[in-house]
Parts: C-alpha cells; sequence; structure tokens
C-alpha cells in the first residue's frame, strides 16, 4: 500500500524545493526526517512537513509502521506564477515573478 501528502501552492520556487527532493528519494521515511531537519534551507521545513503529513496519513490507514516506509516518489510542479511590477529608472518597470509549487510525496512499504 501507499500513502501520500500533497502541499500545492507553497510559496517557493520549485527549482528550489527539487535540490530537496534529490536528496530523500528512496530513503526510509525516519532517515529523510533526520535529513531535512539538518538542513539550513527553507525549503528543508516546507518538504519535512509535507513528509511528516505523508506519515501521519499511513498511520491513520494503518497502511505500515511510518518509520519505516520508504519514499518512493517525491515531485515538484509549478504552480501559478504571481507578477508584480517594480518601478524602475525613466518610467520603466520590471516584472517580478513570485513563483509558487506543487509539492507531492509518496510512501510505500
Amino acid at each position: 500500500m501507499e500513502s501520500k501528502a500533497k502541499l500545492r501552492y507553497a510559496r517557493i520556487s520549485p527549482r528550489k524545493v527539487r535540490r530537496l527532493t534529490d536528496l530523500i528519494k528512496g530513503k526510509k521515511a525516519g532517515e529523510a526526517m533526520i535529513s531535512l531537519d539538518m538542513l539550513p534551507h527553507r525549503g528543508g521545513k516546507i518538504v519535512s512537513k509535507i513528509l511528516r503529513s505523508a506519515m501521519a496519513n499511513a498511520e491513520q490507514k494503518k497502511v505500515a509502521d511510518p518509520e519505516s516506509m520508504k519514499v518512493s516518489k517525491v515531485f515538484v510542479d509549478q504552480g501559478p506564477t504571481m507578477k508584480r511590477i517594480m518601478p524602475r529608472a525613466m518610467g520603466r518597470a520590471d516584472v517580478i515573478r513570485k513563483r509558487t509549487s506543487h509539492i507531492t510525496v509518496v510512501l510505500e512499504e
């Protein structure tokens, strides 16, 4: 059986989150939690929160021991981009893109 958790519209760019999710693919959930908590990146806290949610879902469904489950899939999709305008010199403007992410974590026995 599998257990999954999703976080949609996370206010962090997908590129920043993908480098963290590549670190935990294939690891056991307990090991992945420890490695995410030790990282200095802001995305580490976001991904560990989703992983904790997937482990809680597994416990709720009584699938298996959440600590021993393996992180089988983690994928990060791009969400909608918020566009803001920054005034520049001589009446020009720059577009600032505030990117969002949809993060999914899947655990298997």
